[in-house]
């Protein structure tokens, strides 16, 4: 039988795996107004922020977002995009958004930035970065939905998909001193248990 060590290793190997594909081939997390319209992962978002911006060259952001449009078509069955047009195929500026929009959406904007980071910064190391990212961006959405039903701001276009629950565990179970301590504790209580019979 494998040993805690071991196990927490594999359980946050996986989660991370599975955490990284959600956010690098940009499975749909939740929707928001962006510049190219609706945004529906964090990739999307960052990146639209970045091109919106010019503080990142643009070869950077295309090199992020092209694994995600390379899956999509080939998930749609479509052509796959060339990387020289790729922008073009998101088209980043097809909607203004204004300042005082996205300071509404302060949270998950910075929630993306750092699950992006995250999921970057994790292949060397995965750390809390990811669930503080996951977090932000779930208690951002929360927010305006909530402030929008009582009618303080403006929610058109702001969607909770159930996929941003799966990359919720996975961002927690990608811990691994966290995964440990879980197992340690179950184990404890387990030994624990087989004592008092």
């Amino acid at each position: 039988m494998a040993s805690s060590k071991q196990l927490a290793n594999l359980i946050s190997t996986i989660a991370f795996s599975t955490y990284f594909i959600f956010i690098i081939f940009q499975v749909p997390l939740f929707s928001v107004p962006c510049r190219m319209g609706i945004c529906k992962t964090p990739l999307e978002l960052t990146s639209s922020l970045l091109i919106g911006s010019d503080v990142f060259p643009h070869f950077i952001v295309k090199t992020l977002l092209y694994p995600g449009a390379f899956a999509k078509a080939i998930f749609t069955q479509k052509t796959i995009p060339s990387y020289r047009n790729l922008l073009n195929l998101y088209d980043f500026n097809s909607r203004t958004i204004s300042a005082a929009s996205e300071l509404q959406r302060l949270e998950v904007l910075a929630g993306s930035y750092l699950c992006v980071g995250g999921a970057i910064l994790g292949l060397m190391k995965p750390g809390r970065i990811t669930l503080f990212g996951i977090l932000l961006v779930i208690w951002g959405l929360i927010r305006i939905l909530v402030l929008g039903k009582s009618g303080f701001s403006h929610a058109n276009g702001v969607r909770i998909y159930p996929t941003i629950f799966i990359a919720l565990v996975s961002a927690f179970f990608s811990i691994r001193k966290d995964v440990r301590k879980i197992i340690h504790t179950f184990n404890l209580k387990h030994v624990g248990k087989a004592k008092h019979f």
